[in-house]
Parts: C-alpha cells; structure tokens; sequence
C-alpha cells in the first residue's frame, strides 16, 4: 500500500509540472462555455471513467458532452454478449468515431477532451481528427511514456498525439500497472486513473473559476447535506435543464446542407 501511494505522489508531481497546459486547457473550455457551446469529452474502454468524472457528478456543472458509446465502454459483463472482447475489437473499427460524430452539429466554437492512456486506439485517434477537421481545438490527456513506446493500432501509425492541439500527461509509467510483486511476473495496480482523475478535476476547478470571474458562475451539482435540500434541488434541475438546452444545439441543424443551414 505505503509504495502505491508513493507512487501517486510522483504523478501528483508530474501533474503539478504541467499547470500551464491545464490553464490552457480550461481556457478553451471556458471559451466554449461562454460562447453557449459545449465541450465534447470521448473516451473508449476504461478512459470512459475520466468522461463521467467530467460531467455529471456531484461537484460538475453544464457545459460538457460526455459522449460514451456502450459498446465500447459496457466491461461487466466481461464474456459473452457485450463482453470485453467485442469492445476491444470495436475501439479499433476505422469509421466508427464518424458514425459517432454524425449525430452532432459541431462548430468552431466547440472544443473537445479525448482521452486514451495509449494514445494507440483507432477510434479515440479518429475522434480527435475529425474534432481538427471542424477546426475545434482537441486536447488529449494520455500516458505519456506508454503512449511514446506502444504502437499505433492506426494503419498509418499516427497516435492521438498527432491530432492534438494540447497534451496532458497522466503520469502513469509505461504499461499502467505501478507495483512489483515478488514472485509475479507482471506488475499490478494502474495509475492512469488516479492521474486522470486529478487533471479533469483541476480542469474543472479552473474553467468554474473562470466563468465566475466572466460573470456566469455554474450550477454546480450539490449535495443537499451540505447547500440544503432545496437549494440541492434547484442546482440540479437547472444544471439538468442547462444541459438539455445546451446539447439541443448539437442537434438543432444536424444533417441540414451548409446552403440552408441559416433555415
């Protein structure tokens, strides 16, 4: 226990380092919210965890789009119908993150966080491409060190690096797992998690200080042990409602041609 927890500290360290990119990071984010847009946040297989530790939870507000596809993100049932291994062999689909995107109207405007520890995926690579394409600003929160030694599932080799305007490091080592067993051959207990964790919720403080200081504080999802029952209702429906109102523009002229998309 006592060497995990050391070793966490050195990725708080790592993440510390890296204050710069975060305030980038939650400038874009703030822009986007501010502009009444969202930021788009995608993840595959377990980087699903980092998109739900966005938006929503106790703690987040409006503003961000976790897309979370269940057939790449649905682990518990492990084997048989929707098991692990269908998964796996989804996230690398070449296309699949175009059939995704299709259902939403991007703008320039919008911004976008995708998140694989590898950075090796097809379809979290793809979804940061197409985000560029749309001239939206993508920032990838991988491992770096696992990312640089493993090898893209991609046909042309390019990682999700490569499609980013903005790279945030876990600061998990190569393979994830942290600690040694005497006798197992293989290491145990990952830390990109915990790194990930700890940077979208540094994000996330940020971009609520941010739009404070511009004037829009967000409603923030409360608990009602600590701001009141009434007061934890009434965050939570806004928030929910704010939400919906923000995401019904992603739908609003979806498939409309460009020519007539003022109609």
């Amino acid at each position: 226990m006592t060497e995990y927890i050391q070793k966490c500290r050195a990725i708080l360290d790592t993440i510390e380092a890296q204050q710069t990119q975060i305030e980038q990071a939650a400038q874009w984010f703030t822009n986007s919210i501010l502009a009444g847009r969202m930021v788009h946040v995608f993840g595959s297989g377990h980087s699903r965890i980092m998109v739900e530790e966005m938006w929503p939870r106790y703690g987040s507000f409006a503003g961000f789009n976790p897309i979370v596809e269940l057939s790449l993100t649905f682990h518990n049932l492990v084997v048989g119908a929707n098991g692990q291994r269908q998964a796996m062999f989804l996230e690398n689909v070449p296309g699949l993150a175009d059939r995704i995107l299709r259902n939403f109207d991007l703008s320039e405007q919008d911004s976008a966080l995708v998140i694989s520890s590898s950075g090796c995926n097809v379809v979290p690579i793809e979804m940061a491409e197409l985000f560029q394409e749309k001239g939206i600003n993508v920032v990838a929160l991988i491992t770096k060190e696992h990312s640089e030694a493993s090898t893209s599932k991609r046909a042309d080799g390019k990682k999700l690096s490569d499609f980013a305007n903005l790279i945030l490091d876990t600061g998990a080592p190569i393979g994830d797992a942290m600690i040694t067993v005497l006798g197992l051959d293989t290491p145990v207990a990952p830390g990109s998690t915990v790194g990930g964790a700890v940077i979208v919720n540094s994000i996330k403080a940020e971009v609520a200080r941010l739009l404070t200081e511009a004037g829009h504080p967000p409603k923030v999802l409360s608990a009602g042990v600590l701001v009141g029952a009434e007061r934890a209702v009434e965050l939570f429906e806004g928030a929910y409602d704010e939400h919906a109102h923000r995401l019904a523009k992603l739908y609003e002229k979806v498939g409309i041609p460009s020519y007539v998309s003022g109609l």
